[in-house]
């Protein structure tokens, strides 16, 4: 955008209060500079206690964004029904000589002054009719719309401002990982996208965070170019280290496993059998106090409770026993539970380190059990290095605090069925934060995520949503943004997105800056492919038609006696 002369430009005058307790009209004749979602202000005077007059008096400046633009004075319509003819001129003639024509009456909603410490104040002060309205400078926005500066430790430059390219939004890391986010947003419209960003921020010199991906579709792995990138190079030496971790390296210990994440990977099963099941997991975890048990010890532990007394008093094997091990030694096959293989939570956590952890390939079922017994994992280590009770050189000891993203978090907190990794989310969600625990949620159906879940995102990230269903739900899970931005909603385009919450002063519409690394997620070129496929083989054919046909090859003979 060109830069314009914002100091002091005045942009309209009020008018008088609007529809609600904290909005005004002002009276403009040009909407070029004030267009719906840009920032104005009108001055308040205060003088000093006990005198009159305006010397010494302070001056706020009261913010405000634009929600609405009316037209309320034009040419006659008549003038506007012929496409050759010049309302202007035409205007000239009869003796109208205002210029321009039209006036717009422009609704404003206050925000307030701006404090350093305490963020918006409303003054509660309504502008007088006749007042002044100024358009906000690129300077004050800059102040006041960001938490942090985007080159300080602890920030996060994620793009700029939309109505204004000259002004950068810049993330409180702090907040924002520490109350946790949301991306929501519809396909394709750039979520993956802006959570690599996101990522690239976290991982410069200025921030070296400690990241965990959980990724079902295979999408963050170009972030290896972070690698030697001389963007991530810190004076000191610093570069972020990358490590992935397929669905071959991927290992849970079967211990870690609670009843009813275990209950997730067997095939459906009565209520005997729960019971049963139930009990041999509850003596497994009292004879091998440490933990490291394995499936075998399971199946040992389900002969020896599954056992029934006949009319005479002899007691015998139950009839479900057999039937528990055979669904047991199934899951024993799986490739990614293991009697003592896993993954500790320092292997998966290190300052300046980003892991990935592909998913894709794996059955929905196992991916919800993997996710939990990690989350679950990383949230005691947590707790438990904060308190004290773990040392350093044990698995557990997780000295730093972490972030960990969550791909397509519908499927492991779904909104209307049971899932035991949502139960563990909720409780990182509302008590990670007293021990460093934070988690960042990726969705594009925000109408199938756990209502509770979303509403414990303090910081939300909203890119274009069309579903009326997935709108419906933002209105009631992400206040913060506001309504009239959320209107905006269906019309946003690719890369542009509504930044609300904890981690910004105020909501914002902004433009996310353009990737360091190559984006993973894009989707597949179908005509290219079509049209190369064919050209290959096309090639093919007409080399093999060069060639003329293969000669015959001459029949084997014994003396005169053909071997075919």
């Amino acid at each position: 955008m060109n830069s314009l002369p914002f100091s002091h430009h005045i942009v309209g005058i009020v008018k008088g209060p609007g529809e609600s307790a904290s909005e005004y009209v002002f009276i403009t004749a040009d909407a070029q500079p004030v267009r719906i979602g840009e920032f104005v202000y009108y001055e308040l005077s205060h003088s000093p206690s006990g005198t009159s007059n305006s010397h010494g008096a302070t001056v706020h400046q009261v913010l405000g964004k634009i929600t609405g633009c009316r037209l309320i004075e034009h040419l006659p319509d008549r003038m506007f029904a012929d496409h050759e003819l010049n309302p202007g001129a035409v205007a000239a003639l009869i003796g109208f000589t205002c210029e321009p024509a039209e006036l717009y009456e422009m609704t404003v909603e206050v925000m307030g002054e701006f404090h350093e410490v305490f963020g918006f104040n409303n003054l509660r002060r309504l502008p007088l009719p006749g007042a002044k309205v100024y358009l906000a400078e690129d300077e004050l926005l800059r102040r006041v719309l960001n938490k942090k500066d985007p080159a300080a430790s602890g920030a996060a430059h994620i793009g700029s401002l939309l109505l204004r390219e000259a002004v950068p939004i810049a993330l409180d890391v702090k907040e924002l990982v520490s109350t946790h986010l949301a991306i929501l947003a519809g396909t394709g419209s750039g979520k993956s996208y802006t959570a690599g960003v996101l990522v690239e921020e976290l991982l410069l010199p200025k921030n070296r965070a400690a990241v965990l991906i959980l990724d079902p579709h295979g999408e963050y792995h170009t972030l290896a170019q972070l690698r030697g990138h001389p963007a991530f190079q810190g004076e000191d030496g610093y570069q972020p280290k990358v490590k992935i971790i397929t669905p071959e390296e991927l290992k849970i210990r079967v211990s870690s496993l609670e009843f009813y994440d275990i209950l997730t990977l067997l095939p459906p099963m009565s209520d005997r059998q729960q019971a049963i099941l139930k009990k041999a997991h509850d003596e497994v975890r009292r004879l091998y106090p440490n933990g490291h048990w394995t499936t075998q010890d399971l199946i040992t532990a389900v002969y020896t409770v599954d056992r029934v007394e006949d009319e005479e008093g002899n007691v015998k094997q139950g009839s479900s026993a057999d039937a528990l091990a055979w669904k047991l030694e199934k899951m024993q096959r799986s490739d990614y539970f293991h009697a003592c293989e896993h993954l500790p939570p320092r292997e998966l956590f290190t300052p300046g380190q980003v892991t990935i952890l592909q998913m894709n390939e794996i059955p929905l079922e196992e991916q919800q059990v993997i996710a939990t017994a990690i989350l679950r994992q990383t949230n005691h280590a947590r707790i438990n290095t904060q308190k004290g009770r773990v040392s350093e050189g044990d698995e557990q000891y997780l000295p730093y605090p972490v972030f960990i993203l969550i791909e397509e978090a519908h499927r492991f907190a779904p909104a209307h069925e049971p899932s035991q990794c949502k139960q563990v989310l909720r409780t990182i969600l509302s008590e990670g934060r007293k021990f460093g625990l934070g988690v960042g949620l990726i969705t594009q159906r925000p109408g199938k995520l756990d209502s509770d879940v979303l509403s414990q995102c303090m910081s939300q990230f909203i890119l274009r949503i069309v579903n009326p269903v997935d709108q419906e739900s933002l209105k009631h899970g992400v206040e913060a943004a506001g309504r009239d931005l959320l209107k905006e909603l269906p019309a946003l385009s690719k890369g542009q997105v509504i930044i609300a919450g904890a981690c910004v002063n105020t909501p914002v519409l902004c433009r996310v800056r353009q990737r360091l690394t190559t984006h993973g997620g894009d989707t597949l070129d179908a005509p290219a492919l079509w049209q190369a496929y064919f050209a290959e083989h096309k090639q093919l054919d007409r080399m093999v038609a060069m060639a003329g046909p293969a000669p015959r090859p001459q029949p084997r003979t014994i003396g005169r006696r053909s071997l075919e």
